[in-house]
């Protein structure tokens, strides 16, 4: 609403509103002057005896004039002067009355009359009143009747001026620290982030002992990390902790979609924070808050940051000494660029993490444990091998996958295993899974397990050309299962689960290995239907593929011996050059995984018929088939495409 957005602009101006109050005195005194018409002072007579009309017909020679007064209204008034007599008469008659009264007395009886002009009621109005009725009150209410939706608009309009347009304000909920849950030791592991929380406690609590280092500004809070992490619980317990309340927030509703909408949203929740004394206001999903002020055209566009940043330096007073602002982003300074204004204000960061392993295995027996007896088997679950195929998943997703397993053991009647565990890490993860997509598609079908089995083969390769045995090759081996039912949430026909790592470094040569897996399936099409044979299921993972190409040769320049970001020099003219490097290192990396699987033809070929009839093969069971066929994982070259590899990069690097 740009035209609301300007005028609120304009009334922020102290000299813009006394000029607007003073047009508005000087349109009412206007109004009122013209409306003052010198009023007639003849007597009135008023009565609502139709008689009197009807006895018009033997008097119309002494009359002196007869009008009659909106007749189209519901009350029509007859009013008519006697020669030689002051008073005036005004009958009031129904609406109904009026027709049958014109025709049978008026017309009939040749009684002379005419309808009253709006000049002559503007100096009889007194005429159009009941007998006794106040002139103002009657006009006023006239006057309101007429400009009734007029008047309802304007007041709309100021409404929405001074308070906001209503449903887009800032709907903040108030806390008490007696009906918070949970506690600090429900924080399972972040060892290292409860230290900080626990620093931040004192900090609060003993602000004299920090007042003698001279650090007397107000302790913000700001807490990054990403979603599920804890944050918003965290936040609960240190309220609870420290027996404040807690004003919550979303930095969401800050959009109010009008001009000032969210200052005036802030500066309401501080007021009401400073009447609680001393209390926790918590802004949940703040990240838009953070972006860099005086990028948009827009002068009032940084409005609501801006007061958010004079809050947050607290005023030099005692009014709001005891509110603390903690502020919740899944973004921080690192990964997306902030204000360094608003980055400032905040004395306390905490970066929240994902879980490790041994963390994730307590938040999953934690869960768990929470279940009545009986309703997991603790000696069937090994909870070290479902915490390291959770890798990467954030504690509100672990608890996800505990209820999903929850709802499998209320379905089936099964009490909870590591099988089951699985199957609900499968059904959070990756969602529903059907068969019958493919069941009487043969060719489709033998084609998917063709280019899975090309996957999983170019994951282990790296180990067999070490010469590691089976049993050492599926310890580090990352396969839960390998699939030919069709996933609709990724789109796949087939897919290829594996565990994750918690370990986000990755060498030029893990990440070429990657790239390498990622080209085992498109490879092992090309392999069995020839180059011309290859499917669009090979979409993915080539854009995976092209998209770690591009973070190895443009962005950290693994194979230059100048360690700059190409990307950064796009628009100098260097794009060129680098688009060819991704092409010569793509085509490396495919004509070694183009060679790699055909050292695995045969065991591939002997492996689908027992895929396509059972549809999932899990890690032992795969195993358990290699065990079988060892003879075909003979090498001929056994470590000699490794070597070729590893000196081609060794090469490319000088």
């Amino acid at each position: 609403m740009p035209n609301l957005a300007k005028l609120q602009l304009a009334l922020k101006n102290v000299y813009v509103r006394i000029g607007a109050g003073l047009l508005l005195v000087l349109l009412v005194g206007l109004v009122i002057y013209n409306a003052d018409v010198e009023q007639d002072t003849s007597p009135l007579v008023h009565s609502q005896d139709i008689s009197r009309i009807t006895a018009l017909a033997s008097q119309k020679d002494k009359l002196e004039y007869l009008m009659v007064a909106k007749p189209l209204s519901e009350s029509p008034r007859y009013i008519f002067k006697f020669k030689d007599a002051p008073q005036l008469h005004v009958i009031k008659v129904p609406s109904t009355s009026h027709l049958s009264l014109e025709r049978e007395v008026l017309l009939k009886n040749a009684i002379p009359y005419s309808i009253a002009k709006e000049d002559y009621l503007a100096s009889h109005k007194a005429v159009l009143l009941d007998e006794g009725q106040n002139p103002a009150s009657a006009e006023a209410i006239a006057f309101l009747k007429r400009h009734a939706l007029d008047i309802c608009l304007i007041l709309l309009i100021l409404y929405a001026i001074k308070f906001g347009i209503p449903g887009m304000g800032m709907s903040a909920a108030i806390i008490m620290p007696d009906k918070l849950k949970g506690s600090m030791d429900d924080l399972i592991g972040m060892d290292d982030i409860k230290q900080e929380v626990l620093h931040l406690e004192d900090m609060i609590r003993n602000r004299s002992e920090y007042k003698s280092h001279n650090i007397d500004k107000p302790f913000n809070v700001m807490l990054t990390g990403p979603a599920g992490t804890g944050k918003t619980k965290l936040v609960g317990y240190l309220a609870k902790k420290l027996n404040v309340p807690l004003i919550q927030a979303s930095g969401s509703a800050l959009e109010s979609g009008y001009v000032g909408g969210g200052s005036k949203a802030l500066n309401a929740l501080y007021r009401k924070a400073c009447a609680r004394g001393s209390c926790i206001i918590f802004l949940d999903e703040a990240q838009t808050l953070f972006m860099p002020r005086g990028r948009g055209e827009k002068k009032w566009e940084d409005d609501t940051a801006n007061t958010l940043l004079g809050l947050l330096d607290g005023v030099k007073s005692d009014k709001g000494a005891g509110v603390i602002w903690v502020v919740a982003s899944n973004f921080d300074d690192a990964s997306v660029e902030m204000d360094e204004a608003m980055l400032r204000r905040f004395s306390v960061k905490i970066n929240f993490r994902l879980p490790n392993k041994g963390e994730r295995g307590q938040l999953l027996k934690s869960f768990l444990g929470r279940k009545k007896d009986g309703l997991v088997d603790w000696n069937d679950l090994d909870l070290g091998q479902v915490a390291e195929m959770t890798a990467n998943l954030s504690p509100a997703l672990l608890e996800t996958v505990v209820e999903r397993a929850s709802m499998i053991s209320i379905q089936e009647k099964a009490i909870i295993n590591t099988d089951l565990m699985f199957r609900a890490f499968e059904r959070a993860t990756l969602g529903l899974t059907d068969r019958a997509t493919t069941a009487e598609k043969h060719k489709q079908r033998e084609r998917v397990a063709l280019h899975e089995l090309g996957h999983f083969f170019m994951q282990i390769d790296p180990y067999l050309r070490q010469g590691l045995s089976l049993a050492e090759v599926k310890e580090k081996s990352h396969l839960l299962k390998i699939s030919t039912e069709s996933v609709s949430k990724l789109g796949a026909l087939g897919y290829v689960l594996q565990s994750g790592d918690d370990v986000s470094l990755r060498t030029l040569e893990e990440l070429e290995q990657d790239v390498i897996q990622l080209y085992g399936g498109v490879a092992a099409e090309e392999l069995f239907y020839g180059a011309r044979g290859i499917s669009v299921g090979s979409q993915n993972d080539i854009e995976k593929a092209t998209k770690m190409l591009n973070l190895m040769v443009n962005r950290l320049s693994m194979y230059s011996r100048s360690k700059i970001d190409y990307t950064q020099l796009k628009n100098e003219g260097g794009g060129e050059h680098t688009i060819r490097q991704v092409e010569e290192k793509s085509d490396e990396l495919y004509s070694y995984t183009l060679g790699a699987i055909r050292d695995y033809k045969a065991v591939i070929e002997s492996l689908k018929d027992t895929l396509l009839d059972q549809y999932v093969l899990s890690k032992d069971a795969v195993f358990a088939l290699l065990e079988e066929r060892r003879d075909l994982l003979a090498f001929h070259v056994a470590g000699q495409r490794l070597g070729n590899l590893k000196l081609c990069t060794e090469a490319a690097a000088v």
